[in-house]
């Protein structure tokens, strides 16, 4: 199965595991099954699939595959891009205009997917796309950018992997949806019809039971809770 090169919390190649690899490894564990990931720049993903190379892939990334007789499964995670302010500093972001003057730091091609949303900062001076999107919390905490942009999970794990490392707590931070998550985005795709169905049947299973939860909860929740002395603390809306 294909999935996207090194993207913490979702995917470690070094190890096989994260969030991703977990929860679909999970499911199809239900019947049976078990992946060998193989792990692809992300652009790589879908054309792999396409050609036969792997039997199943993470994602689409926007490319029909049903005309192929390929079969999509239900979305095992998803990613959920938001600006996020110290809290303190008591931040609304409704609409683009609430953007005006602040200083914006994202992911690499932010603005290509977000140009209504980046475009004025871009030609203001007041946009930056890093890929090291470790850096984002920090620079956040420190005052260098008044928002980062950034999948809300992503941003927590490099968040506690910061603290972690200076071993101070940071400041609250605030959470601003600006567009509505779509969930077919973020859907596996299979080649055979059987895997596909026992990969549904499975994650439906795994939330019954409490797994899928308790995956999501190892990388984000039991972090967070060590920094904070074994308390089940979270100071983010």
């Amino acid at each position: 199965m294909a999935f996207g090169e090194s993207i913490p919390p979702f995917s470690f190649p070094d190890t096989d595991s994260g969030i991703e690899i977990e929860i679909i490894s999970a499911a199809l564990a239900v019947h049976g099954h078990s992946i060998k990931p193989s792990y692809l720049p992300l652009a790589r993903v879908p054309f792999n699939f396409k050609q036969g190379k792997v039997d199943a892939a993470m994602t689409d990334l926007g490319e029909d595959m049903h005309a192929l007789g390929a079969y999509y499964g239900d979305p095992a995670v998803l990613y959920d891009n938001v600006f996020i302010s110290l809290e303190e500093r008591n931040l609304t972001i409704k609409n683009p205009q609430d953007l005006r003057g602040l200083n914006i730091v994202s992911f690499q091609g932010a603005h290509k997917r977000y140009p209504e949303w980046l475009t004025m900062g871009k030609n203001n001076g007041l946009y930056a796309e890093h890929f090291r999107q470790e850096n984002q919390a920090l620079l956040l905490e420190r005052g260098h950018f008044d928002l980062v942009l950034s999948d809300i999970n992503i941003f927590k794990y490099y968040q506690i992997q910061a603290q972690q490392r200076l071993g101070v707590r940071f400041k609250a931070v605030k959470f601003h949806h600006f567009i509505s998550v779509d969930p077919n985005d973020y859907r596996p795709v299979f080649w055979q019809k059987q895997i596909r169905d026992n990969f549904n049947d499975g994650l439906k299973k795994i939330k019954l039971t409490g797994e899928y939860q308790a995956i999501y909860d190892k990388y984000l929740l039991a972090p967070m809770a060590a920094l904070d002395g074994g308390k089940n603390t979270d100071s983010s809306e």
